[in-house]
Parts: C-alpha cells; structure tokens; sequence
C-alpha cells in the first residue's frame, strides 16, 4: 500500500474516532440536557441531517478545491464544531449542543468521501483492496474512540465535556496528517468538456440504485442500533463503560474485515459479500432478541459491525461501475445525500423507539430494511443474469 493510503487510513481512523465519540456521548449528554427524553438522540440525528444538508455544499468544494482542499475546510469545521459542543455542554444548553452538531455534518460529509479518494489514490486493479484498506483505517476509531471518551468523561465538572475537547485536538492532528496527503490534480476545465451524463440518468441505472439502496439501508440499519445501544445498556443498568467495550467491539466489527473484504470481493463478487452482509444483520438481529446481558450486547453489535462492513465496502465498490470519472462529484454526492437521509431517520427513531418501544422492538423494526437490501441484491444479480443469458 502506498505512502498516502496509510495517510488516507489514518484519517479515515481520526473521522472515526469523532463518529464514534459522538454516537458514545451525544444521547448521553442529549438526554441530561433535553427537555423530553424523546429528544435524547436529536444531537445524533443533529449530526446526520448536517452531513445531509451538506452534502451538495461539499460536493461543489470538491469540484472548486480538490480533494485536499475540501477535506481541510471539513477539518476546520470538525475543530470549531467540537468547541461549540463543549460550550454547550457548560452552559447545559441542549438546542446548541443540537446546532453545533448540525455544523459538525459537514465534516462528516467530507469524511464520507475518503472512501471514494482511496480508489482514486489506486491503480485500477487495487481499487477494492484501496478501498477496503482504508475503510480499515476506521480500526484506530474502534480503539480510540471507546476510550477517549471513557477517559475524558469526568476530565470537567460537566460529565463528557472534555470529551469534546479531545476532539478539537483530534481534528487537529487530523488537520496535520491531511497537509502530507497527495491527491491526483484536478483535470482542467476546458470549453466545451464533456462532463457526463445528468444525475437522473444515472441515477435510473440499477447498479446505481443497489449501490445507493446498499450503502444506506446498510448503514441506516447499523446506525438504528448502534445510536440507541448506549441508551439501551443504561437503561438495563450497565455502566457507560460496558457501553464503551460494546461499542468499541462494535466498530471493531466494522472496520477490522478490511484488510479482507476486498479480497474476498475480488473471489466471490460483490453481490455475494453483500449477501453474506445482509445474513450477518438478520443474525445481529436475531442474537440482541434473545436477551439483554453483556454478552449479547457485545456479540450482536459484532455482528452488526461485520454486516455493515461488507455491505458498505460491497456498494462502494459496486457504484463504481455506475459512473464515469467526469460524473463521480455529482454521483457520489447523490449516494452521500440518500445514505445521510436515511441515517437521520434512524438516528432520531433509535431515540424515540427505544425510550418508548424498547430494545426488542426496536430489533423487530430493523429487519424491514434489512429485507428491503436483500431483495434490491437478488434483483440485480436477476437482470444480470437476464442479460448475461440475453447475450
């Protein structure tokens, strides 16, 4: 692997131990300060529907600034962003914790798109294992993130404002790994350039649509249980640091196939591996019904990790057969937009499911969209197959 995708996995490792940190405390810190406990997790939904709104916005920094560019302006927002959550949290001001995590999505849209850079950052034939490597990077998240937040949490008198400050120091180490980073230049723009084709008729494409359907049903399911665990260990009377081995397994889950998705990709296809992902949500799924212990908290949460990871690796890979180099600003920013809106759906029902519903209910919800992927992938694998008999 070359020098700037060990520094794209490291920021990519940095982004997630901000994610991480913010799905660890934001319900916490949210329901302390909210004036219902419905509204617990409106800070993590806060966060997603930023990345949402921003998406557009990043796609055009993308376009003006490059790479580099655009993902330095995401940093310089993660650093502001994480001060205004540590003001909110010592003024105990709840609607600001939600604003500053709203501006916070624009980071996160930013760091969405480090995926898409490492295939850029590849030779051809490398893509998915570039891919795939990078996602791995998430690993330092897993570790970090968990513990960072253990550690921090009575740093202050207010319980995890600190934590918000370790993640201005993080986004500033980030800040650092990024200047090193080279991207390939833009292309210049020249009169009359072909520049593809328009987003609805890429969009109309099946590969586009199980690409799109993949990444955010995948990650919407992942994040419908992973925003309302620590709510739920509470709840059952764990300690927030049971909460923080689940999750810090949980995101070990995520990230640690890595080093493997994209070759298993290569050998049985990406329609398979995101089969074998889909199979691992119902088993998630299945283990967290059957009783509330550490134990099948952490085990569940494993699993969900897993299944999200080849399902995410899986549609990355499979959308870049949707578009051409000319079409991938507008084309990515499309898949960003659908996987951020369906993460702050379920961010915020994670909340009010299981504060009102609870834990098992809010499992049984979760296997619709889990069915919903797996029916858009035996679809596609149908017209493929069509066609590859057609032909």
């Amino acid at each position: 692997m070359n020098r700037n995708l060990w520094l794209l996995a490291a920021a990519q490792g940095l982004f997630l131990t901000n994610n991480v940190v913010f799905i660890a405390i934001n319900g916490l810190v949210g329901l302390s300060l909210a004036p219902l406990g419905w509204m617990a997790t409106l800070p993590v939904m806060g966060y997603v529907v930023g990345g949402a709104l921003s998406t557009p916005l990043v796609a055009r920094t993308q376009a003006a600034f490059g790479r580099q560019g655009s993902f330095q302006i995401g940093l310089l927002v993660a650093l502001g962003s994480a001060l205004l959550c540590w003001w909110a949290a010592m003024d105990q001001n709840f609607w600001l914790l939600v604003a500053a995590t709203v501006i916070a999505g624009y980071y996160s849209a930013n760091g969405q798109l480090y995926r898409f850079a490492a295939a850029e950052l590849a030779t051809p034939e490398f893509r998915e294992k570039a891919v795939s490597l990078v996602l791995a990077g998430g690993l330092v998240g897993a570790v970090l993130g968990p513990n960072l937040a253990s550690r921090t949490r009575n740093l202050l008198d207010v319980p995890f404002a600190g934590a918000y400050l370790a993640l201005a120091v993080v986004a500033l180490v980030s800040m650092v790994i990024m200047a090193f980073l080279k991207f390939p230049p833009l292309p210049p723009k020249k009169a009359g350039a072909d520049t593809g084709r328009p987003l609805s008729v890429i969009m109309k494409q099946p590969v586009f649509i199980v690409a799109a359907a993949g990444a955010a049903l995948g990650y919407g399911v992942m994040n419908l249980l992973m925003a309302a665990t620590p709510l739920a260990m509470q709840v059952c009377g764990f300690e927030f640091d049971d909460a923080a081995l689940v999750l810090e397994w949980h995101v070990i889950g995520m990230f640690a196939p890595g080093f493997f998705t994209g070759h298993l990709i290569k050998r049985f296809g990406v329609l398979t591996i995101m089969g074998v992902g889909v199979l691992l949500n119902i088993a998630c799924i299945a283990i967290a019904l059957s009783g509330v212990d550490l134990h099948q908290f952490l085990i569940a949460l494993f699993l969900l990790g897993v299944g999200w990871n080849f399902l995410f690796t899986g549609s990355t890979t499979l959308s870049l057969q949707a578009y051409r180099p000319e079409e991938k600003d507008r084309a990515q920013a499309a898949i960003n937009f659908f996987v951020f809106a369906v993460m702050a759906l379920t961010s915020f029902a994670s909340g009010a499911l299981v504060t009102t519903q609870g834990w098992a209910l809010l499992n049984i919800g979760s296997l619709l969209p889990v069915a919903l992927t797996g029916v858009a992938l035996v679809w596609l694998a149908w017209l493929r197959r069509q066609h590859q008999n057609a032909a």
